[in-house]
């Protein structure tokens, strides 16, 4: 599992630490919505795949809950890249 670089100095690489944080993002959201929602990593999978039978995959709330950390998710990231953009 790739892990960004901690922030460094100013000459830090950014194209290193933006692949790193982008190659981290589906790890952080598998384990943010199994924790969220007590699922095991199979389980996630198995979700993931979509319904069998007549049984939906996800719930309402299970919907919302992913929505909520992907939201989360991508803010943190935005607010990331802050370091990056220049600023007037």
């Amino acid at each position: 599992m790739l892990k960004a670089p901690p922030p460094g100095p100013e000459g830090m690489n950014m194209l290193l630490d933006v692949h790193c944080r982008l190659m981290n993002l589906p790890l952080d959201f598998r384990k943010r919505v199994s924790q969220e929602c007590s699922w095991s990593i199979p389980t996630f999978y198995r979700k993931m795949r979509g319904h069998t039978s007549s049984i939906p995959a996800l719930s309402n709330a299970e919907r919302d809950m992913i929505l909520a950390v992907f939201d989360e998710l991508f803010d943190q990231l935005w607010v990331y890249m802050e370091r990056y953009r220049k600023k007037p």
